[in-house]
Parts: structure tokens; sequence; C-alpha cells
């Protein structure tokens, strides 16, 4: 995700491919930026909706993983869904992506979207809920530790 000029773009595109493989740019300076926030939004929701979803079928005393099984087969399959869906189930909540730092994300979402005037209800809810995992102590786990804060939500324990 890169923003700037086309010719400095073209300067930089070999220290880029020792980055990374998927090199876009995507507009002029600033445009990068946009494409990370929007990065932010799709990853942040997505790690919400999965664990909605995981503990939905937990609390309806259905096994969470034949859920996540069914889902990996239809519209619903996502890596997010695959990946940390998988690592909810292990409740392999080490830091990869801390809390905190989706938190700080998707406040600057928010920040932009004030500035805009743009109306952006589910990135809304999901910037309060990342709040309230910072807010309950759960800042330095793995955003997907929002499971953790849905369980304590929904009159479970939420603690491993």
């Amino acid at each position: 995700m890169v923003g700037g000029s086309p010719a400095a773009f073209e300067i930089a595109r070999l220290a880029f491919a020792c980055m990374g493989k998927n090199i876009v740019h995507v507009g002029d300076a600033g445009a990068g930026q946009v494409a990370k926030a929007a990065n932010q939004i799709v990853t942040g929701v997505g790690v919400l909706t999965v664990a909605e979803a995981l503990n939905f079928a937990a609390r309806s005393g259905v096994d969470p993983a034949k859920v996540r099984e069914a889902l990996l087969g239809g519209f619903a399959y996502s890596k997010i869904l695959e990946n940390h869906g998988q690592r909810m189930l292990d409740r392999n909540f080490k830091p990869g992506f801390k809390s905190w730092m989706h938190q700080k994300d998707m406040n600057i979402v928010m920040q932009s979207a004030h500035e805009l005037g743009l109306c952006l209800p589910v990135s809304a809810a999901t910037a309060q809920m990342y709040n309230a995992m910072v807010g309950c102590g759960l800042g330095e786990e793995d955003s997907i530790a929002i499971l953790k804060l849905l369980e304590r939500l929904s009159g479970g324990e939420g603690e491993n």
C-alpha cells in the first residue's frame, strides 16, 4: 500500500520488493495511509465477527470447531476465519498484533471518518470493542482475544 508520485514509486519499487510481494501504488501521497486504514477496518471487523460467530455457536451449545469447519466451505470463508478462527479455538492469544495496536488504528479510522463526515457504524462499534478490550486489561494480548471480551459480556469466563 504505497502512496506518492508515480516517479517516486518507481524509484522505491525495488526496496518495497524486499519487504513484500503484493506492492500496490494506490495513489498520491497519503493514499497508502488510507489503504492501511481500510485494511484495519476489514481486519478489525473480521476478527470481531469471527469471535462473535464462535461465541454464538458455543453459547448455543454447538461445537464452534464444527461451525468454523462448515463456514470455511461457503461464502463466509476468509483468511481471518481460517487462521484466527483456529487460534481462537486453540485459545492461542499470544500477541501477534496486540489489541492496543488495533485500538490505535481503529481510532485513526474514526478520526478520519469524523473529519470527512463519514458514517462508519460497524467500524465505530468495532472501535468501541477494542477500547473495551484495552479497558479490561486485554491490551497486551492479540486482537483475537476479543473473543474473551465477548465471552465475559455473554456471562462466560473468558479467562484463558
